[in-house]
Formats: structure tokens, C-alpha cells, sequence
């Protein structure tokens, strides 16, 4: 059997009755047995070709095992699909089928409806004095460098531009052309690594976190799991839900939890950070920079 979480219940009823399944039967239930992922991305003459038995076939195997047919039977694979326990690969061919099927209306309700459930995950776990506390150790800091590869990269510049409204000590590396345990050459105690990666964690963060601890920083860690090797080995340590139906993990939840962050940054710093902000963007009028509304 394939290395797989999808609905193992399933698969645990098709193997109490496999003595009980015809022949044929059992040729679509051995497939399945071995190939689960393919269950959730198929429709029923697509498994049943691949399986070398009759559609019909599938729907009396479905039946005989407790559904009321193919489409039930492969609802429980497709909700793995959707929470994330199936590998990317798999995940963009369930993508292909929604679309080839024509319900968008479904997919557009899933992506809704995971986004919401992501935040709800995350902050249901994250209280206000943990984000407090990580919030005064990063004003309080000479430094914050700000870490994340691939699509977390967009997300550690993001909240590297808006803190540099009214902040100067923030820097989101890997800086262009260089890698980031050189940006964190002459870091130490006085500065802090907000670090991010979620599955599958990318080496160069981890690696960066460890290094980053022998010389003494504060780490802020930002990932999908509390076994993650960088909330590990965080000192403030916050775990985002990344669950999505398409195949690239969800950065709702970490771009939400960066701008919280970030507000509490603001809400412990001094009085001169309002102050700060307000001329960042005084200046931006009267460089031109806004579109001026009309009076």
C-alpha cells in the first residue's frame, strides 16, 4: 500500500470485506488498496480502466462495503485531497478534475471555507500575551532580519516594507545575491530572527535557525506544526494552519499572523512610532506618490 493517510477507515472496510467481494471485485479493491490517492482525482471509468474491470464494477464494490455508490465512496478520498494529508502532485490532478467536471462552484466553496477555518485554527491557539511577548522582544531588539524562502519570501518582505514605515532596523533576508546565514554575520543576543516554513521546511531556514541560536539571537518561528524543527527552536514560537484544496500550502494564516504581529509591535513601542508613521506617509503626499482624492 501506497505511504498515504487518506481515509484509512475506507481502506480498513475494504480489507474486513475482501473475502465477501467477488473476483472482479476484488481487482477494483486490491487497486484501490494500493493506489488511495487515485481514488479522490478519478472518475469512475477513469479508476475502473486503470483498475482493468468495468465501472460497474466499482459501483458494486462501493455498494458492497457500505456507499450508495462510486461518488459517496470517493467523497472521504477527496476530503483528504482538501485538507492537505495528500501530496502536491496529487492535489493539482484534483484540481484538473474539478475543473474538467465543471463544479468551480465547489472548489470556489472549499477555498472560502479553508481560509476561514485556517484563521480560526491559528488564533484559537495563539493567545494575546504570547504575540505580547514577542512583540517587546522584537522593539526592544538593535535588529530584526526577517527570513523566508519561496512564497514565504514575499511574505518576510511584506512585513519587512510595512514595519519600515516606522521603523529602520528590519531587514528581510536572503538580501538579492546573497544567502542568509551571511546576511546574519555580525548578529547576536541584541538582534532577532523571525524566521517561516512550513511543509515541506525548507533546509537553508532550519539551518539558518540553528546558526542563528549559537550566536546568541532571539528567534520568533513561524510554521505549520509545534514538531517543526524551527518552532522547536524558537524562543516565541507560533503555529500557523496552512490547510488549502489546491497543491501550495495557504499563506492566509501567516500573512494574518505577520500583520498581528506587527500591530502589537506598534502597540508596545514608544509614542514616536505613531508620530514615525505619520510622516512616512506625509512625505509620500508630497512626493506625489499618492493619487490625491479630489476635494
Amino acid at each position: 500500500m501506497n505511504d498515504t493517510n487518506v481515509s484509512s477507515s475506507v481502506l480498513d472496510r475494504l480489507s474486513e470485506e475482501w473475502d465477501a467481494l467477488t473476483p472482479e471485485a476484488q481487482k477494483a479493491a486490491r487497486y484501490v488498496l494500493e493506489n488511495p490517492t487515485d481514488v479522490g482525482v478519478s472518475t469512475v471509468r477513469e479508476i475502473a480502466e486503470a483498475a482493468k474491470v468495468k465501472p460497474n464494477t466499482f459501483v458494486r464494490m462501493a455498494r458492497q462495503v457500505g456507499f450508495e455508490g462510486y461518488d459517496d465512496f470517493r467523497e472521504p478520498f477527496r476530503d483528504a485531497i482538501r485538507r492537505g494529508q495528500v501530496s502536491f502532485p496529487d492535489r493539482a490532478r484534483w484540481l484538473q478534475s474539478i475543473s474538467r467536471s465543471g463544479d468551480l462552484g465547489g472548489l470556489y466553496a472549499d477555498m472560502v471555507g479553508a481560509a476561514i477555518r485556517n484563521l480560526e485554527d491559528t488564533f484559537g491557539g495563539i493567545s494575546a500575551e504570547d504575540l505580547k511577548s514577542a512583540a517587546e522582544a522584537i522593539w526592544n531588539s538593535r535588529q530584526v532580519f526577517t527570513l523566508g524562502v519561496g512564497v514565504n519570501n514575499a511574505n518576510a518582505r511584506n512585513f519587512t516594507y510595512l514595519a519600515s514605515t516606522g521603523m529602520t532596523q528590519f531587514h528581510a533576508i536572503p538580501r538579492p545575491g546573497s544567502v542568509a546565514v551571511d546576511d546574519l554575520a555580525w548578529a547576536d543576543e541584541r538582534d532577532v530572527l523571525i524566521a517561516m516554513t512550513c511543509r515541506p521546511y525548507r533546509t537553508e531556514v532550519i539551518e539558518t535557525v540553528k546558526l542563528a541560536r549559537t550566536q546568541g539571537m532571539t528567534i520568533v518561528g513561524i510554521s505549520d506544526s509545534p514538531a517543526s524543527p524551527v518552532v522547536l527552536s524558537a524562543h516565541h514560537g507560533f503555529v500557523v494552519a496552512a490547510d488549502t484544496p489546491q497543491f501550495f500550502p495557504s499563506s492566509v494564516s501567516t500573512i494574518t499572523l505577520l500583520e498581528t504581529l506587527l500591530s502589537f509591535v506598534i502597540a508596545v513601542a514608544s509614542d514616536e512610532i505613531v508620530e514615525r508613521v505619520a510622516q512616512f506617509h506625509k512625505r509620500r503626499h508630497q512626493l506625489g506618490i499618492y493619487q490625491e482624492e479630489p476635494e
